[in-house]
């Protein structure tokens, strides 16, 4: 990173607490292998540090959507079990096979192209095969079920793949009561036996998600996988607060001032005017913008803190760039460089990434996801 990028906008991200919220959640799972889900360059946060620092705090497998991130962390030394789901006709599977991934497999067409790997490769694979309960999305419905068992336990036989486990994913494991959850769980518990009575003997089954992982111990079974909780935030403000679980958000978003300037009453405020300044008042630039991953829908709502105050976003957030109003006598006490904390774990009087969520009207997920590369990441106490 050069020195200009971390003056303008960092995102330091506490390993420590990354460690620590890893260790909470394998006690809420005791019984149960963590899978430390590090998808999306770990949710914003930093591919292979993230993924260090889970497996030094106790996690035991990696998972990642796709095949490249899977196959990065291989490139940067990481060992031990790597799960990857998100396959496309045509995709790396040799690769994988080479990588010793365990791969998802929904669908006899992933199923054909992983065994033709397997012999390209000489080795078996290691695949899981996914079923869908009810989410609706990737996943094998129940009534072609039979037919992909078949095929894989035949796949088995032949020595080219290994199932190493059986896995889906809930719906709505993140409100509370929904009855939905029942009804996937149930499934699953069917179709893991259908498969062990024709033969599977999985290493792992898994269906928990964060919400489940933090609220649902019936759901554990032999592994959980936690993705956002791991982060520090909370699935849903439905189930509690990251401090309800024992948990601590590992983002903090910081930019520096890049103006501070005095203006008149009735002065209009970024692209469309949307916001005209009642009285005489004192504005400050932040430079982040939608091109930085700051949600343009919390435009005149996003909270900061600036000077030991919160300020609301003044206007539209711009592609690189924002503005807050400061207010008549925040011109005496913020200068240009002081430092603007967006989000954080708020225990500092920071905003928090739910309340960025709740002022973009979306989820605490696509706030910490979303702040791009233009941002640096800042690892703290990487070891």
């Amino acid at each position: 990173m050069t020195q200009n990028a971390a003056l303008r906008a960092r995102a330091e991200i506490d390993l420590a607490a990354l460690r620590a919220n890893v260790r909470a959640l394998r006690a809420r799972a005791p019984r149960a292998a963590v899978m430390a889900v590090v998808k999306a360059d770990a949710y914003g946060h930093g591919l292979v540090p993230c993924a260090k620092a889970a497996l030094a705090a106790g996690a035991t497998w990696l998972g990642t959507a796709t095949p490249d991130e899977a196959l990065a962390l291989r490139a940067a030394g990481i060992r031990g079990r790597v799960m990857c789901w998100l396959w496309t006709p045509g995709g790396p599977w040799r690769e994988g096979v080479e990588a010793d991934l365990d791969m998802g497999v929904s669908d006899l067409w992933a199923l054909r192209e992983v065994t033709r790997a397997a012999r390209e490769a000489g080795r078996p694979a290691r695949i899981q095969l996914k079923a869908d309960t009810g989410l609706g999305r990737g996943g094998c419905q129940p009534a072609d079920w039979a037919e992909l068992v078949a095929a894989a336990r035949g796949a088995e036989e032949a020595g080219t793949v290994k199932v190493t486990g059986l896995w889906s994913h809930f719906a709505c494991a993140d409100e509370p009561g929904h009855p939905s959850i029942a009804a996937q769980l149930a499934v699953f518990k069917d179709l893991v036996a259908y498969a062990e009575k024709e033969g599977i003997e999985p290493e792992v089954r898994h269906i928990a998600n964060s919400p489940a992982t933090l609220t649902l111990p019936e759901t554990h079974f032999d592994l959980v996988r936690t993705g956002i909780a791991m982060y520090g935030i909370s699935p849903s403000p439905e189930l509690g607060t990251p401090a309800d679980f024992g948990l601590r958000p590992v983002m903090t978003l910081k930019a520096s001032v890049a103006l501070v300037k005095h203006v008149p009453a009735g002065h209009g405020v970024s692209y469309g005017h949307h916001y005209v300044t009642e009285d005489e008042t004192t504005l400050g630039l932040i430079p982040v913008g939608y091109a930085d991953g700051i949600p343009r829908h919390a435009s005149g709502r996003g909270p900061v803190l600036v000077g030991g105050a919160w300020r609301r976003v003044a206007g539209r957030i711009a592609m690189d760039q924002f503005v807050v109003d400061l207010g008549p006598e925040g011109g005496g006490t913020v200068r240009e460089g002081d430092e603007a904390v967006l989000f954080g774990p708020g225990d500092g009087g920071e905003p928090t990434a739910e309340d960025w969520a709740e002022a973009a009207g979306t989820i605490a997920y696509e706030i910490v996801t979303r702040i791009g590369t233009r941002v640096p990441r800042v690892h703290i106490d990487e070891r």
